[in-house]
This record gives C-alpha cells, structure tokens and sequence, in this order.
C-alpha cells in the first residue's frame, strides 16, 4: 500500500482531558458567543472583525499579538467585535509548503500530528486566558474538529472546502457561527448552494458515528474574490458584488442572511497593503446603501505584528512565514478607523 502508518493519533477526548478549558474561560467563550449570534441575528449593530496572522506559525508571537488586539479591543468594543484569527491548518494549492501548526508544532522539524493537536488547543487556551478573546480557525479537515470546537466563537470554510459534501455536511451540525467563502472559481452559486446546505438537517457518516444534524441558521457568506481561467485574481467586493449577492440571498429562503468581506486573498489581488482601502470603499457603500448596511456583517483581515512575510529558516519575531500581512501600527490605525465609521 501507498499508506505508511507513523503514529496513531490520540483521541478528541483525550487531548481535551490533558488540556480542559477552565470553567472560568467556559464563561468568557459562552459570553463571546451569545455576543456574534446577535450581531448575525440582527440584534446587535456590532461590527465583527477578524483578524490576524495568514496562519498561527509560533505560540509566543500569536498570543503577543492578541493580547495587543485585546488591549484595543476595550477602546473599540461599543462598536466592534474582534475575533483574532488563530488558523492552525495552512491550506496549499499544491500541497507544498508549511501547512500549519496542527502539521508542525516546529516549523523548524518534521511533522507531528499527533503533538499539533494538542499543541493547537493549548494555544487557543493561552489566548483565551491572556486576552479573554476567543478565536476563528479555518475547517480545514472536519475529522479535526472536535479537538477545538468547545474553544472557538468562529469558524470559516475555505475556497477549496466549501464544495466538498463533507464540509457542508460538518458545518449543518455546528453550534458556532460559521463563514462559507465562495470558491476560487467566483461561482457564487457554489457559495449560496454551501451555505443552503449547511443551513439544514442531513443524515451523514461522521467520526465513527452515523449522525444526524439539525442544521446551521448562522451559516452565512464570506466574499474573497476569485481566480479567472488565465489565473488574475479578480475582485468581489465592490459595490455591484454585494448587490448581487445580496439579490441572491432573496432567491431562497435563508436565515440570517450576513456577508463577510475578506479584505486579502484575491480581493486585495495577494497585495496585503490594499486591505487598508478596500475596508474604506465596503464602508463607504456600506454608508451609502441601506440594504448593504444591515447585511454586511464584517471583515476578515489578514494581519500580525511584523509587516509582510519571510521565509521559515529567518525567524524574525511575528512576521508571517505564509501570506504577507498588515503590520501591527496600520493594523492599529485601521481597527480605530473602523470603530469610528461604524
């Protein structure tokens, strides 16, 4: 076989029980989560911002950033919510390159699943007690997610993911928040189709278990832009894009209809210094449309305390070893931006 065993993997449950969430952080998370459900419900006017590193590379750095994230977050928290992104699983359009913390606990060695697991969750605990934020990741493989579904208050579908059975599947059986980005194609009829399915019940093969699922009213639409056959990253989130999107959700019977702007990605055309600009062009016709205003929940950005990104072997303190990232002094003026255009 092509299949060569390394390790068995350790349990959901046993990785929880070597690291639990303490029941003083329970609160916090449950606080945070009843919060995002009434801003996607329309109770709340809150603005939800996520934001963070391309993917979480180092523990120390991660937690650095968000507990910078969390001192500003108690000067902007009448009008935002902050999710920072800590993404464990890097996904890779050829299967080449870092694939996250969950693969390699040490970018500097060779994979271990079996440590990145636990090494994901404590990370997530960290935060949470240093900052008192509770995070986003990617559902990169749903099989994972039972190691940190209890520790996260938001949860994103990738470009890659959001036409795959499994997923869509997955996210119909999960209590939190979560967004489907459309995929790298553009079709938005693939996004609007993921998030119908993840919004109702399915009877499906899941970790052992056939299980049936009651359905997700909160999941919901993240635009990222998207790749045309000649490989040019072509934009989505200009005015005429939200239009559309926004019809399409009126053509079947969704709950809680929300968008999400991912400002990097294709959007940004890969240049993470356009975040800045697209942010103040959604909120302006935000502003401008009524309809835009009470549908467009939030961004997503990409940011992390060092501007840019490098290569794994230089090692510089909080600079991304993925996609380039804002730099904490813009990512600072653009949260404080934000909160006053609200």
């Amino acid at each position: 076989m092509s299949f060569i065993n390394i390790r068995k993997m350790p349990s959901a449950e046993e990785i929880i029980a070597e690291n639990p969430l303490p029941e003083h952080l329970k609160k916090i998370k449950a606080e945070r989560d009843a919060q995002i459900k009434d801003i996607l419900t329309g109770k709340s006017d809150k603005f939800i911002i996520i934001i963070g590193p391309c993917s979480a590379d180092n523990e120390d750095s991660v937690c650095d950033y968000i507990s910078r994230l969390a001192k500003i977050n108690e000067k902007v928290k009448d009008t935002l919510f902050i999710v920072p992104r800590i993404y464990t699983g890097k996904p890779r359009t050829t299967g080449e390159g870092y694939k996250g913390i969950m693969h390699q606990p040490d970018p500097d060695k060779a994979p271990n699943m079996a440590q990145g697991v636990s090494a994901i969750r404590k990370l997530n605990i960290r935060a949470i007690s240093e900052s008192h934020l509770t995070a986003a990741d990617e559902m990169l493989y749903p099989s994972n997610l039972p190691f940190v579904a209890d520790l996260l208050t938001y949860i994103a579908i990738g470009a890659r993911s959001v036409e795959n059975q499994q997923h869509r599947l997955t996210a119909s059986g999960i209590d939190t928040p979560i967004g489907m980005k459309n995929p790298t194609s553009g079709d938005l009829n693939v996004m609007f189709n993921s998030i119908y399915a993840a919004q109702s019940s399915h009877d499906f093969v899941y970790n052992g278990y056939e299980v049936k699922t009651s359905g997700n009213p909160l999941a919901h639409a993240i635009m990222r832009g998207s790749v045309n056959k000649h490989g040019d990253n072509i934009p989505n989130y200009h005015y005429e894009d939200l239009i559309r999107a926004t019809e399409m959700y009126k053509a079947k019977d969704f709950k809680n209809p929300a968008i999400i702007i991912d400002t990097n990605h294709s959007n940004s055309k890969k240049r993470f210094y356009e975040q800045p600009r697209i942010v103040k062009e959604v909120l302006h016709n935000r502003k401008y449309n009524s309809t835009l205003k009470k549908i467009i929940k939030g961004f997503m950005i990409e940011s992390y305390i060092e501007e840019g990104s490098q290569k794994i072997d230089e090692q510089i303190y909080g600079k991304s070893i993925t996609d380039p990232c804002l730099g904490w002094d813009a990512t600072e003026e653009l949260i404080y931006y934000m909160a006053e255009r609200i």
